[in-house]
């Protein structure tokens, strides 16, 4: 065999979980993904939600307060660890030191995704009504102990900023063919952050089931930190697929997890907070310029000009009522409601699908933005929007690529993009991520009537 390509340290870090029940069909595990949090001791994090077919007392057991021992589960189980190591893969013998809740995350899941929204969350994590969601399993791995061996290097998602890069790393199916699927990388950015210091992150960055329990690591000059576990691989609103990946902080889970682990011993250094970040921005802050428009029961956004300029889709406020901006706040400023009045709306008969709306007062400390004057199919880009979550957590960042530019008469109308564009992304800004300019309004994802499938990949502007 041709030699194995050097694995990233995002790869190193992580592994598979298979849990095997006494009664399971031979070769068919429940598995997911985990992380190696330390070799000196040998210990693995993954979700718990493969451990709920197995728990004496059913799903109930998941409105327990504190922790579940391992006496919780039935007896008879066997536990895997499936890590790569010189160049080829381990299996090592496991022990579950026990179930963890991880209560600020479990907070801001209530703060960001409401009930009456319908929300769903894929992979293991989808059953029991997403009760297992905010559950995370630590497991003691005697194989993974080495002489010297120090914990992942990590950091604190209290320093992520929305529009950040990140690395998620995970294994597609878990258990079922590691050759193939073992630790996959997939890359995208902070979509947006919820709770006690950033304890839920979203991110567009594409993951499948199985890869729960995965890592989540934000690139720095000194190596990738870990900053975060896989909770739900992707997400549904409704009927409208999301397609963004829910994390967990991996302190918040630390600071849960703290007295179990001082009762085995094991002394968890500090995270650290901040680290340098890759590449310097354009100067340009695109999350200023987007703003949450709402006309009669419509919402959507809307991409401010100047102080007292926002532009927006015609469908937003076509129901003639007094429009209610809400400019995105400023760090450590209170968010503020303006009231604003149409100006200008192409006709429903028109190809454009635009507004303009002046606001009855200013934007403080408003910097606008520069407008693009060229657009380069594949140039990198994002959108920012108040789409999927509303105004619970500020406006979403989601990134990708310019796909295609449509043309007529040699002029530039309309743009395709692959970034995540979801209800309520309409008017918010499309910006070139290289040169930070305004490229156009969010107008439509795509939707497959027959099928009643949304496409949130597939959008123009």
């Amino acid at each position: 065999a041709p030699p194995a390509a050097m694995a990233s340290a995002e790869e190193r870090a992580c592994c598979v979980v298979s849990l095997h029940g006494p009664s399971d069909p031979p070769g068919q595990p429940r598995s997911c993904s985990g992380v190696t949090l330390s070799r000196q001791p040998g210990l693995v994090l993954c979700h718990a939600a493969i451990f709920a077919p197995f728990l004496r007392h059913g799903p109930d057991a998941w409105a327990a307060a504190l922790c579940l021992q391992p006496d919780a589960l039935q007896p008879g189980l066997r536990l895997l660890v499936l890590h790569p190591e010189a160049g080829s893969l381990r299996q090592q013998e496991a022990q579950l030191l026990a179930l963890v809740p991880c209560s600020p995350f479990q907070q801001a899941l209530a703060q960001a995704f409401g009930q009456a929204e319908q929300w769903r969350f894929g992979g293991e994590a989808a059953g029991d009504d997403g009760r297992a969601l905010h559950w995370f399993a630590w497991l003691r791995v005697p194989g993974l102990d080495a002489p010297g061996g120090g914990w992942t290097a990590r950091a604190s998602t209290g320093c992520l900023r929305k529009g950040e890069g990140l690395v998620a790393c995970g294994s597609p199916f878990g258990a079922l063919c590691p050759d193939l699927f073992l630790n996959t990388l997939s890359r995208g950015v902070v979509s947006n952050l919820a709770g006690e210091e950033n304890a839920l992150v979203l991110t567009d960055a594409r993951c499948l089931p199985g890869t729960e329990g995965g890592g989540a690591f934000l690139p720095s000059p000194a190596g990738p930190r870990l900053v975060a576990i896989i909770a739900a691989s992707f997400c549904w609103k409704g009927t409208e697929w999301v397609g963004l990946t829910l994390l967990c902080s991996l302190a918040a889970i630390l600071r849960s997890s703290a007295d179990l682990l001082a009762a085995a011993g094991v002394a968890v250094p500090p995270v650290p907070g901040g680290v340098a970040a890759i590449g310097a921005g354009s100067g340009q802050d695109p999350l200023r310029w987007a703003a949450l428009v709402e006309c009669g029961a419509t919402w959507g956004s809307g991409v401010l000009l100047g102080p007292r300029l926002l532009l927006t889709c015609r469908h937003v406020v076509e129901a003639g009522d007094t429009v209610r901006v809400m400019p995105a706040p400023s760090p450590g400023r209170a968010a503020t409601i303006l009231e604003g009045r149409v100006v200008f709306a192409t006709q429903e008969s028109s190809p454009f699908d635009v507004a303009v709306v002046e606001l009855e007062e200013s934007v403080t400390d408003f910097n606008p933005p520069r407008p693009a004057d060229t657009f380069r199919p594949g140039e990198e880009v994002m959108v920012v929007g108040f789409g999927a979550l509303g105004q619970a957590c500020g406006p979403s960042v989601t990134a990708g690529v310019l796909s295609a530019v449509v043309a007529v008469a040699g002029h530039p109308v309309m743009l395709q993009t692959t970034c995540a564009v979801h209800g309520g992304s309409s008017g918010g800004p499309l910006v070139s991520s290289r040169s930070g300019c305004l490229l156009g309004i969010v107008a439509s994802n795509t939707r497959d009537t027959s099928a009643g499938s949304t496409y949130p990949h597939l959008n123009f502007c």
